[in-house]
Parts: structure tokens; sequence; C-alpha cells
């Protein structure tokens, strides 16, 4: 110790035990604990001054004790406790965000029993288990939660996501994060669509998880966006969104032929271009020019399943010919003829009965695509 706290130290401190040389007496021992370079008799006596410190009436004096102790591995459990329960933030917040001492049970205590801006330095903690996530979903504080889900080393498992969701859904503090995590159930997913800006739904279709009917309609959804002028650079869009789906393994073969069969063919091309791997001007050669020969080695080079080839080609071929004669028709009756013709391929799918209705054909389309992409899988 006498290397630490020198003769000359114990006399400046007898002299004039004052703030300033207090702290300086905090820095040197601390050093020496840290590095751990003291003897074990040493390392006692150190811990009985940190804990007379941890008491001392001067914040200074304290402030300076954590500076200094609260990344310790080493400093004794109860001296971090104390730390953590200073009367001053000052002394407390770097304890509760830093220490790895503080067990859960000591965490969960300062999330349940002490302030707004505690909770929020156990918020950003490198790691907060599930059990400590819980328990600050459950505080009430907003800060803390936003804090929480942005924090990628924190816990968070699907009974903590669905309470964020219920107590915080609506608040967009929240939804970013939230959306942005790395891992988000499907039934998570699900629940936010209904709540989240269309930024953050494209997100989720192309990060997460989702019900396939929903991921479809969610594309289709900002594609009609991009086609109506509501979202800016339609062209740049589609390239975006797909690159997107494609990165994040959701460009699936349901939402391509959905897609061409309402008509979107600026999607398909480029879908099919990125799956592929080709240049755009090539795969437009193939499409156009090169006639079903072409279409089918594209196809094939894309890896779309076999067996909805034939609804591919008839979704492209009306499509195709409604555009090329400039057709007025409505959307939705354009999506029904396009939708009956490739169904024509699949009868036994189909329920006369129900031949009319847009929304029942989307549905065996979809039911099509899930069978195929289950066999290939």
């Amino acid at each position: 110790m006498a290397a630490l706290l020198t003769a000359a130290d114990v006399k400046r401190l007898l002299d004039d035990p004052s703030a300033d040389n207090r702290r300086s007496a905090i820095q040197g021992i601390a050093a020496g604990f840290n590095k751990g370079e003291l003897s074990a008799s040493e390392r006692g006596i150190a811990e009985d001054i940190f804990r007379i410190m941890a008491k001392d009436a001067e914040v200074r004096v304290r402030e300076a004790l954590t500076a200094n102790l609260c990344r310790s591995a080493a400093l004794p459990g109860d001296i971090a406790q104390a730390l953590a329960k200073d009367s001053s933030d000052s002394v407390a917040l770097p304890v509760i965000q830093f220490s790895e001492v503080l067990s859960e049970d000591d965490l969960i205590d300062i999330v349940r029993t002490q302030s707004g801006d505690r909770q929020v330095a156990v918020a950003n903690r490198e790691t907060v288990s599930v059990a400590v996530s819980d328990s600050l979903v459950e505080s009430g504080n907003e800060e803390a939660v936003v804090a929480l889900v942005s924090n990628k080393g924190a816990e968070l498992d699907e009974a903590v996501m669905h309470k964020v969701v219920d107590k915080y859904g609506d608040v967009e503090a929240v939804q970013e994060p939230l959306v942005q995590r790395p891992r988000l159930p499907v039934a998570v997913s699900e629940r936010l669509v209904a709540r989240v800006s269309d930024k953050l739904k494209e997100y989720l279709v192309t990060h997460h998880e989702l019900p396939p009917d929903l991921a479809s309609d969610l594309v289709m959804q900002s594609r009609e966006r991009a086609t109506l002028g509501l979202v800016s650079d339609g062209g740049h869009n589609v390239w975006e969104l797909v690159q997107h789906l494609h990165d994040n393994k959701r460009l699936t073969p349901s939402i391509m032929l959905r897609a061409l069969c309402l008509g979107d063919l600026s999607f398909f091309e480029a879908a099919i271009s990125v799956r592929s791997g080709t240049i755009m001007k090539n795969t437009r050669q193939l499409l156009f020019d090169a006639g079903s020969r072409g279409m089918r080695a594209i196809y094939d080079k894309a890896g779309l399943p076999e067996t909805l080839y034939p609804a591919f080609r008839a979704a492209f071929d009306v499509t195709r010919q409604s555009l090329a004669e400039r057709s007025d028709m409505a959307p939705d009756a354009m999506a029904k003829r396009t939708l009956e013709r490739v169904l024509t391929h699949f009868e036994d799918l189909v329920d006369e009965d129900n031949i009319d209705d847009v929304d029942y054909l989307l549905g065996k389309l979809n039911q099509l695509s899930d069978s195929a992409e289950h066999r290939t899988a």
C-alpha cells in the first residue's frame, strides 16, 4: 500500500483532510485496486477505505469513488449497492449503468424503487436480462422503455414485446426502435402493422417474418402508393423495395405472383431481375423479345417453383396485353380477369360461386403459392 498511499499522502490528509485531498487519495488507491496490484491484506484495507468514502458527506468525494470504480469487476457488491442507492444521481448513475457487480435482483430493485433517470440507466446497460426488461416495461417510464427497445444488448422475449405493444404500441418513439430490433416474433410484427407508419411497415415486411397474406398486402400497398405518386421517385422505390426484400429473404414467389396479377409489371421485372442476377436490360429482352423460351429461362434462373410457371406465364401474358391495349379497366376488374386466367390452370382450387370475388381469388392464389413454396423449401 505504501507505493499507492505514501507517507506524504497520509500527512497531507492529516494536515488538510479536504475534499480535494480525499479525492486524490481515492484515485491513487483505486488505480492499484483496479490493476490487481494489491496484496490480499492491502485489498481488504482498500475496500474498507472505499466503504468509508461511500458515506463521505462531500458529493465530490463520492463522485471520485464512483468514477474510478464503476467499471471494476472486483468491487465488493455491498459497495456497488451503496453507490447505486446514493442520493446524488452523479454518483449513482455511472454505477447503475456500468457496474458488472450489480445482480439481476439489484437491478430489478433499482427499477422498482428509484427514480426515472436511474431506470433509464438500467435500460442502457450493455446487457439487460429478460427479467430486468420486464420490470422496466412494467415501470411505466416511457423514456426507459425507449432506451430499452433501442438497446441491442437487451433481451426481450415475446411476452415482454407484447407488453411493450400493449403499453406503448402507439408511441412513435417506441415504435421505430422496436420495429428495428434484430428479431421480432411473427405475432408481434403482425400487431405492429396496424399501428406504425408506412415507412415502418415497409421495414417490417422487408426485415421480419409476417403471415404470407399480410406480407403480400403490405408490399402491394407500398407499390400502390408509389404508382399513385404518394412516394417520390417510384422507379427508384421499386428497386429499393425489391432489394430489401431479397436481402432479407422475403422476395417470395407469392409476393411476385400477386404483384403480377395486380398489374404491377415494374415490380415483377425488378424482382425477377434481382432473383436471377440478370441486369434489367437483359431481363426485359428475355421477358418481352425472346418469346416463351426467354421467360422460361430467366424464371428457372430465378429459382422460382416449377409448379407455378403456368400461373406466372398466364399472369404475365394478361398483364402485358392489358398494358399494350392501354386498357382503362378498373384495377379490381383487371385483377379479377388476370386471376381468373391464372386459376384456370388450377381449376380444382376454385369455387365457381365465388369467381367474382377478388379477395377470394387472391386467397386462392396465396394458397397455391404457399403450397408450391413449401414443396420447394
